[in-house]
């Protein structure tokens, strides 16, 4: 049987892909195809080393799609869907109802469309792929991957609010969790980094980028995370605000007359990092700080500071803890931030080697300090190729 998986994701008006072994992760191609329903689109085809780009306009999601599998018979490699094993989905919200990943079906669009109301901004575009790539691709299986679903093994007290009962069972409100694909991938690969049988390590897993969340992970099943209902709760974000002060809505309702979808656009869009300093790109906003700028500092110190509290949280609720985890862009290069996040956690046994942690590396690997109790690890995450191992898991059955 052939291990071959394309995998999707499906954007607003972007759509990335990847075609790639499930089994070994080895990619033969990958891409992207930006700005779709714009007057100009962009896609770039990357192969063998070899990146190729054309700029036109693409109409809209089947147009971006069949725009990548022109890139592919035109730079390789060409496509046969006999050699596909299937067409992987990243699909953002799963609600209560999958806790793996599933076969698409009409039954299965039809209630990734009921859940659009818990991810308006994300789900429709999922739905948009799943429907097109089965017009395209009517003989290869298709298989949804859900955000939330590694993190449907959540304790009841851990992912239930304080609210009242009539929110919870007929509203769906309810703490779920986002980066679950990430999360199974390095929590894996962080339990063969310490030797470990994944079912017999407890780790904190960091995913920071420009969206960011923690996870609590026992035996490979989390346990707790900082996003909630939505990707706004948590840790401090490239332009999310993370945890506030639910009055907060209130508040500003009130004092200054703005709407519900105002003060949202405003702490999704406007908050975090680029409502502290000016500017959401990590990297920007650390040269900003070596250069004086005490509102970067400012911002800096409270994504550190955050960072810190929810290790510190996770620890506590982990009782017994073998790793600390970075990944994501910001978690994996930056070795000021994770300096920072851990600072004065030696007494809870956690202790970073200084040259491990800022040698320049881009591989797996432990940064903490030989005598350590408990480690601490940056591992890339690879969310493509978790898409194509799940997805073959699944038609293997």
């Amino acid at each position: 049987m052939t291990e071959r998986v394309l995998v999707l994701n499906a954007g607003s008006s972007s759509l990335k892909y990847r075609l790639l072994d499930g089994s070994t992760g080895a990619a033969e191609a990958s891409g992207t195809v930006e700005r779709i329903g714009e007057d100009s689109g962009i896609l770039t085809h990357s192969v063998g080393g070899e990146e190729h780009a054309e700029e036109r306009r693409i109409a809209d999601f089947e147009d971006a799609l069949r725009s990548a599998l022109d890139a592919f018979d035109r730079h390789g490699p060409a496509i046969d869907t006999s050699q596909l094993a299937a067409v992987g989905h990243r699909v953002v919200h799963g609600g209560d109802l999958f806790s793996e990943p599933v076969v698409v079906d009409d039954r299965l669009l039809a209630t990734v469309e009921d859940l659009v109301p818990l991810a308006p901004l994300h789900n429709p575009a999922n739905l948009e792929g799943l429907r097109v790539a089965r017009r395209l691709f009517p003989d290869v299986p298709q298989v949804a991957v859900f955000d939330t679903a590694f993190h449907q093994t959540m304790p009841e007290h851990a992912y239930t609010y304080a609210v009242p009962l009539a929110w919870r069972e007929e509203h769906r409100i309810r703490r779920y969790g986002f980066h679950g694909t990430s999360y199974a991938f390095v929590s894996r690969r962080a339990a063969e980094l310490l030797g470990r049988p994944v079912e017999d390590t407890n780790l904190v897993v960091l995913h920071l980028g420009n969206g960011a969340s923690a996870a609590a992970v026992r035996g490979g099943r989390s346990v707790d995370t900082s996003m909630g209902l939505t990707p706004l709760e948590g840790l401090v974000m490239g332009t999310r605000s993370g945890d506030l002060d639910p009055a907060i809505h209130g508040h500003l309702h009130r004092e200054l007359g703005w709407s519900l979808d105002e003060i949202d656009r405003a702490l999704y869009r406007d908050s975090g990092l680029r409502g502290l300093s000016g500017v959401n790109d990590f990297r920007e906003l650390t040269r900003r700080m070596a250069a004086g700028d005490e509102a970067a500092r400012l911002a800096f110190d409270v994504y550190a500071y955050r960072v810190r509290k929810y290790v510190g949280a996770y620890y506590a609720a982990l009782g017994e803890l073998h790793a600390v985890v970075f990944t994501g862009g910001v978690g994996q290069h930056s070795a000021e931030l994770r300096a920072a996040a851990l600072d004065g956690l030696f007494r809870l046994g956690i202790v970073l080697d200084p040259d491990r942690n800022e040698a320049p590396a881009t591989d797996a690997r432990a940064v903490s300090a030989d005598g350590s109790a408990v480690a601490v690890l940056v591992v890339p995450t690879d969310e493509e190729w978790e898409i194509a191992r799940q997805a073959l898991e699944v038609v293997r059955r």
